[in-house]
């Protein structure tokens, strides 16, 4: 059964973030992850505003999801965005 990471991002640093942008993307295909969305338009339909980037990955199971992110290669990543931008991360299994 699939799962989705959906990661809300407020960005600091556009320019240093984008060191972490190109690692993380082969990351997450190692995973067998597919990039859904990332940082298009977002559009507030009920509820508070939403001003942050959203990213949303589909990955082949809930299990593969977590190994992504507790992934060595994945722990690296994220110290490139330490400071530069604030990741909001969830995990949810799709419906079978």
């Amino acid at each position: 059964m699939s799962a989705y990471i959906v990661i809300r991002i407020t960005v600091n640093d556009p320019i240093k973030l984008k060191e972490y942008q190109q690692v993380a993307p082969s990351i997450i295909e190692s995973f067998g992850g597919k990039l859904l969305a990332r940082g298009g338009e977002v559009a507030s339909l009920e509820g508070p505003a939403e001003n942050r980037r959203v990213v949303i990955i589909e990955f082949p199971s809930m299990e593969k999801a977590k190994r992504f992110y507790h992934s060595p290669a994945y722990t690296q990543a994220i110290k490139l965005r330490i400071g530069v931008a604030d990741f909001e991360l969830i995990a949810v299994e799709g419906i079978s």
